[in-house]
């Protein structure tokens, strides 16, 4: 039977549920009313339960998605999603670039496709796993600290099968099977953004993103809050109420991934690669959804710059997000954590504390995560994506993010070790466009060309 991920409005309420805690709404009367009428709790890894829920209970979990959706959001003021509000919160929001800043060059421009696509890789064979987890087979080969691919040589049988590598990627993705860059859509977002710019470019729309994904991504390849939004542009929903309606997926990681080509084409101007990521992201994203975007685009313009060290570029991230909002505080608190204690497992093992409540996929820890981990490597690419995958949580999407800021500052390939980057074979494969088996440098090129256009 097909159990289509992401969309069964059983699974859908129990995620919105736990939402409506998190932005300050009250929905204990509603979740009453669900476990009285034999409502789940939804799958905590899973993008479906296993068996659907009965006719009667999919309509009541349909009308109780509605209900959550009227009542009143405490952290409102806090966290707003329009983007006029969302400036008037940020006292130091950058103000516009009036000079033009020198346009990474494409060796740069390459070191951080190369980055996104190792630390993505390298986070493959252990996504859903949790923590103990992938500190258990990484030591079982040798490897812990993280400082090299995942591997399951030597590994026991028996932990193997407590801990299995996520079925789609180990194939691809452990040491001894690496042929190029398999496909993901931590990739394929990137691909999709570079096509929006040649096509429709810097002022593109968001209705503009919508038309594109329609057109060029197969919704088989989209996840969370993304299936969501596409199943509802299918309806006759339009932006931005795509985001919104049913989908509880709106503040979890999906805009982050989306970020980087925002922030790689504006070196410089956090605010004009904010501003980008925002149209991108209210497809799909609302408040800290929306925030995890901005802040990884600005990150990434300020070191697009290469006259930034990683510290500052941090800085500058934060500087477009609300500084009440709970994405804001989980960034300041894991810099702070980071900064001040030697041992990352301990940095690690305290936001995993702190997020605990979060689900695995939700922008604010993985978004405090990567931020730890760029932050205690001190922008080392190595030293970043290996910690930033060691964390948990989102650790394809994490490692990439934080290899495509690190890969950045690192400057040129030639920087990033070989072990890393010639795995790789400058392939990378994909289901977006004619962009399969593309070159990491012809991706590069590409960029640069969308980064030089007025």
């Amino acid at each position: 039977m097909l159990r289509l991920t992401w969309v069964q409005p059983e699974d859908l309420l129990g995620h919105e549920l736990h939402q409506a805690v998190q932005d300050g709404r009250e929905p204990a009367p509603v979740a009453a009313r669900w476990r009285a009428a034999g409502g789940r709790q939804s799958p905590l890894r899973a993008g479906a339960s296993t068996t659907p829920a009965s006719p009667s209970l999919r309509r009541l979990a349909t009308d109780l998605l509605d209900e959550l959706a009227a009542l009143p959001r405490r952290l409102a003021d806090d966290e707003p999603t329009d983007l006029a509000l969302i400036k008037a919160a940020c006292p130091s929001w950058p103000p516009p670039r009036y000079a033009p800043v020198p346009a990474p060059d494409r060796a740069r421009l390459e070191a951080a496709w190369l980055g996104r696509a190792v630390g993505c890789l390298l986070g493959k064979p252990v996504e859903k796993l949790p923590l103990h987890g992938i500190r258990a087979l990484a030591r079982a080969s040798d490897n812990w600290p993280l400082r090299t691919w995942f591997t399951a040589r030597g590994v026991p049988q028996d932990l193997l099968d407590a801990h299995p590598w996520n079925r789609r990627s180990a194939p691809t993705s452990l040491a001894e099977n690496i042929d190029g860059m398999p496909e993901d859509d931590d990739l394929n977002y990137p691909l999709l953004n570079l096509l929006l710019l040649q096509r429709h470019g810097r002022d593109f729309s968001t209705a503009d993103v919508a038309r594109l994904w329609l057109d060029e991504l197969p919704a088989g390849r989209t996840f969370t809050a993304e299936r969501v939004a596409y199943r509802n542009l299918l309806s006759g929903v339009e932006p931005p109420e795509t985001a919104r309606r049913h989908n509880p997926f709106r503040e979890w990681i999906g805009a982050l991934i989306r970020a980087d080509v925002h922030g790689w084409t504006n070196p410089g101007d956090p605010a004009g690669a904010a501003g980008q990521a925002y149209r991108d992201a209210a497809l799909t994203h609302t408040a800290n959804g929306v925030y995890a975007a901005m802040f990884a685009a600005a990150v990434i313009a300020e070191a697009a710059t290469g006259a930034s060290d990683v510290h500052a570029c941090l800085r500058t991230g934060l500087t477009v997000v609300p500084p009440g909002s709970r994405l804001a505080r989980a960034v300041r608190h894991a810099v702070r954590l980071a900064r001040t204690t030697p041992d990352f497992d301990t940095v690690v093992d305290e936001l995993h504390a702190t997020h605990r409540d979060c689900h695995w996929v939700h922008a604010v820890p993985n978004t405090a995560l990567i931020a730890a981990a760029l932050t205690h490597a001190d922008g080392d690419f190595g030293g970043s994506v290996c910690r930033a995958v060691s964390g948990g949580l989102d650790t394809d999407s994490n490692g990439a993010t934080a290899g495509s800021v690190a890969g950045l500052l690192a400057g040129d390939p030639a920087a990033l070790p070989d072990h890393w980057t010639s795995p790789l074979k400058n392939r990378l494969a994909t289901s977006v466009a004619d962009f399969d088996g593309i070159g990491f440098d012809a991706l590069a090129h590409l960029t640069h060309r969308e980064t030089v256009r007025p």
